[in-house]
């Protein structure tokens, strides 16, 4: 690795990346920038400021970056009905992308030849910000203290920042899990979810009441779509970030979004972890039954076999690769006529779709109706074309093949 001057910094201003700055500066004699991103996690990203200059850092960013990470990340994915493996909604992966973009974006302004994170070397984001780092910026330079340092435990964590004079915030009653929040969703990981036949404990969970709790009267909703992304909730025209906003915290009062996984992640481990994702699992849902109306059927069923392949994609950071962006023009075609209304029920831990409309629907009830259409169907054609279809289990039915 050549000389470092200057580096870049995902900044928390939590523990980690606190003791991280301090010890880039040691270890690599350079300057540090520190970034630090407000992307709805529900906490004050200000008071970073005071901790990077309480530490000596000069070059100081913290920016609201919710409305882009909505509109440009997490309403295209959506677009697309994303799961990863079935079910999870990629909270924490869809940040990431948004986070070496204005890492790369910060090192060219200030002139650095290095970014560096505080994920482990265990986990999926120390892919998923280098994969967009070297994608975004070839010859960049990137520190992981993670897999070059010896503080591997929070007691070393903590004898370092007292060594160093480093001020610690120390919290009454933290949370015994690894969490990480977004406008999109929370996640919960370590403590007891590291076995994973032991239930979450109900006071885990931030952002929802459990289903049991919910109230006893469902809420309903009407979301508007234009081109597949959501611009109105009951006729009131609403940003990318003012929708996911809203929908996360009706959500989560009527007991919405919860999710306990097992997932695989891309360095080869297996993982267990718990997620709040209201907002998100509304959307699908919507997203879906606009989309029932309006997309030819060959076009929603291809999208559905993309759809594990983008996810994937997305999952082991590959957001800034030529595949994904061809994948997006794909998919981002096909919603040319994703327009119209969906009306939802929420109910103790339930989205349910009650309505959909569209000037764009291809539902004609003159075909549909199983009473009298005046001959816009004429059932007598059916014959010809299930003759047609079994011609070849015919043919090999007939040649004795015997498929029992």
């Amino acid at each position: 690795m050549k000389e470092i001057k200057k580096v870049v910094l995902a900044y928390s201003g939590g523990l980690d990346t606190s003791v991280i700055a301090k010890w880039l500066e040691d270890t690599y004699q350079c300057d540090v920038v520190t970034f630090t991103a407000d992307l709805g996690q529900g906490e004050e990203v200000e008071p970073a400021r005071a901790k990077a200059e309480a530490l000596g850092i000069k070059e100081i960013y913290i920016e609201d970056l919710r409305e882009e990470f909505v509109r440009d990340f997490v309403f295209p994915m959506f677009r697309a009905n994303t799961l990863y493996e079935g079910e999870y909604l990629l909270g924490t992966s869809i940040a990431r992308p948004l986070i070496s973009k204005r890492l790369i974006e910060i090192a060219n302004e200030t002139g650095a030849d290095a970014i560096s994170h505080g994920a482990t070397g265990k986990g999926n984001d120390q892919v998923r910000f280098e994969l967009g780092a070297y994608a975004l910026k070839p010859g960049v330079q990137v520190i992981a203290p993670w897999r070059e340092w010896d503080l591997n435990s929070r007691e070393k964590l903590l004898a370092y920042c007292e060594e160093h004079g480093i001020q610690v915030e120390k919290k009454k009653g933290k949370s015994p899990y690894s969490m990480d929040a977004n406008l999109l969703h929370i996640s919960y990981e370590g403590g007891i979810l590291e076995n994973p036949w032991a239930e979450a404990e109900e006071d885990m969970w931030r952002w929802s009441v459990s289903p049991e709790k919910a109230p006893d009267q469902p809420l309903y909703l009407e979301l508007t779509y234009k081109k597949g992304d959501i611009i109105a909730i009951d006729g009131q025209e609403m940003t990318p970030a003012t929708v996911l906003t809203y929908l996360n915290k009706v959500g989560g009062e009527n007991g919405v979004g919860r999710l306990d996984i097992v997932e695989n992640r891309y360095v080869g481990m297996k993982s267990r972890g718990c997620y709040e994702t209201p907002g998100g699992t509304i959307m699908l849902k919507a997203h879906r039954a606009i989309e029932s109306i309006t997309l030819d059927r060959e076009v929603a069923h291809l999208k559905d076999e993309l759809m594990p392949k983008y996810a994937k994609l997305i999952y082991n950071g590959y957001w800034w690769s030529p595949e994904r962006e061809m994948l997006q023009k794909m998919i981002d075609e096909s919603q040319e006529c994703v327009n119209g209304v969906v009306r939802l029920k929420l109910y103790k831990g339930n989205v349910v779709v009650v309505g959909r409309q569209s000037d764009d629907s291809l539902f004609d009830e003159n075909i549909a109706t199983f009473e009298d259409d005046a001959g816009a169907y004429d059932q007598a054609d059916a014959e010809g074309f299930i003759k047609l279809n079994a011609l070849r289990l015919r043919i090999a039915a007939n040649k004795g093949r015997n498929l029992n």
